[in-house]
């Protein structure tokens, strides 16, 4: 039976484990465009907006709609990529080591 200190130290360990992760990702950059090339976004791999440009062109009047679907278009995309660095940088570290988390203790 697993006592309350080994699950702390589990949890401890588990908390470090994420940090480094974070720190990993946070060195990652992804980039989208979309709207041909008139949008352009820039993610961390935490998911932090870095860069966001705009041709100028779309923010002309009457083209609010196309800016509208160009950023969902482009924040979309850009977190799906973020996504996918998330899963192969947690998955090349040997994952998150979540054992014994969901067993009960008596």
């Amino acid at each position: 039976m697993p006592s309350i200190f080994s699950k702390l130290k589990q949890i401890k360990d588990l908390r470090n484990q994420a940090k480094s992760i974070q720190g990993l990702l946070a060195k990652e950059r992804v980039e989208v465009t979309a709207a041909w090339g008139k949008v352009k976004l820039i993610l961390s791999g935490n998911q932090e907006v870095q860069e966001v440009n705009i041709d100028p062109e779309l923010l002309a009047p009457g083209r609010k709609s196309e800016l509208e679907s160009a950023l969902k278009q482009a924040i979309t995309e850009a977190n799906k990529k973020v996504q996918k660095v998330m899963a192969e940088k947690v998955r090349a570290s040997g994952g998150l080591d979540l054992a014994g988390f969901g067993k009960k203790t008596e």
